[in-house]
């Protein structure tokens, strides 16, 4: 399908769930709101292998997802595209979700001025995509865990289907754009046990660790092609805001890293670190670091992307003093089970 010459009606433009922002309009914004901001986008990654015989983790950064994919849009502002998988079972599902999943977004006709919907759609699809290449070579089947953040002008929507996280640091705090898919979450509980699934030991069916994940179709009783579905889902959960210029960084993680950092520790890390040196893929280099300093013993994987181009600013957030004897884990259990 040829999409570089299709058109969108008015009716589609002016009823966008995005903000965007087309270069043509940009000098004119500012002189109407001189506070407006226009995000400067750096990013940076790194990955390890960790305590693990095999790495499993695999990540993906694309700083114009329309021009990877020769693609032309009726607005030039640039949508860019960032994602963390992270793999069990093997690495194939990883794999083939971080080659296939952005091309499924961009081939989308709503692409893109609907990209919630878009999104959305295009994880599912790619993991029936999946479910196709294991049925013919069935060496590949394995699962993974899949979150990706897009920006569009202001907007920054992410996506989130098992355990990765992705934090934004807004004025030094951290805000959690993603829940952790963990079994022990009641939300995730109810609609596994209503799908016919079961929770064993904290696990999903006696063998998952998540809850949504890409892939895994070679597990007995996870997903039904019948249409019916199973305890199972790639379906994400989204997350959508638009960014000022209060807002510094985002950092997305695969779960070995929250393993051993809470969401305000890496991001008061990581802004100590851009203080320093304010050089995106070093610090994304030294949170691996620190993390395996910490004792983490998954593969690491590490995306961060810096909404300006200088460092973060200096300031002290204030935070309630705690007396805290409870490990990461158990906090982020007792977090979960607070919120529902």
């Amino acid at each position: 399908m040829d999409k570089k010459n299709s058109s969108f009606s008015t009716s589609t433009v002016n009823s966008l769930p995005l903000e965007s922002i087309c270069e043509n309009s940009e000098i004119a914004n500012k002189k109407q709101n001189p506070m407006s901001f226009v995000p400067v986008l750096r990013s940076g990654e790194w990955s390890d292998i960790g305590g693990r015989p095999y790495m499993e983790d695999t990540h993906i950064c694309i700083g114009d997802l329309a021009k990877k994919f020769d693609y032309d849009t009726l607005c030039e502002e640039t949508v860019s595209f960032y994602g963390v998988f992270d793999g069990h079972g093997g690495k194939a599902a990883a794999q083939f979700v971080r080659d296939h999943l952005p091309r499924v977004i961009v081939e989308n006709a709503d692409f893109p001025f609907e990209l919630e919907k878009v999104v959305k759609k295009s994880f599912i699809e790619t993991d029936a995509e999946f479910a196709k290449t294991c049925s013919i070579e069935s060496s590949l089947s394995s699962g993974t865990t899949a979150l990706t953040a897009i920006i569009f002008g202001r907007s920054l929507l992410v996506a989130n289907a098992g355990d990765c996280r992705a934090v934004l640091c807004r004025n030094g705090r951290a805000i959690e754009m993603s829940k952790d898919h963990r079994p022990y979450c009641i939300k995730e509980r109810k609609r596994i046990e209503s799908l016919g699934g079961f929770v064993d030991d904290g696990y999903l069916n006696g063998l998952l660790g998540v809850t949504r994940a890409l892939g895994n179709w070679h597990l007995e009783g996870m997903k039904e092609k019948s249409g019916r579905g199973g305890p199972l889902i790639a379906e994400p959960e989204l997350k959508l805001v638009t960014l000022t210029k209060e807002d510094e960084l985002l950092i997305i993680g695969s779960d070995g890293i929250w393993d051993v950092f809470r969401s305000q520790n890496a991001v008061d890390f990581a802004r100590r670190r851009l203080q320093e040196h304010n050089d995106v893929k070093q610090c994304c280099k030294e949170i691996v670091d620190e993390a395996m300093k910490r004792g983490a013993t998954d593969n690491l994987t590490v995306v961060m992307v810096c909404f300006h181009s200088e460092p973060p600013p200096h300031m002290v957030v204030e935070r309630a003093r705690v007396r805290r004897s409870i490990s990461v884990e158990g906090l982020q259990n007792l977090k979960c089970l607070l919120e529902e």
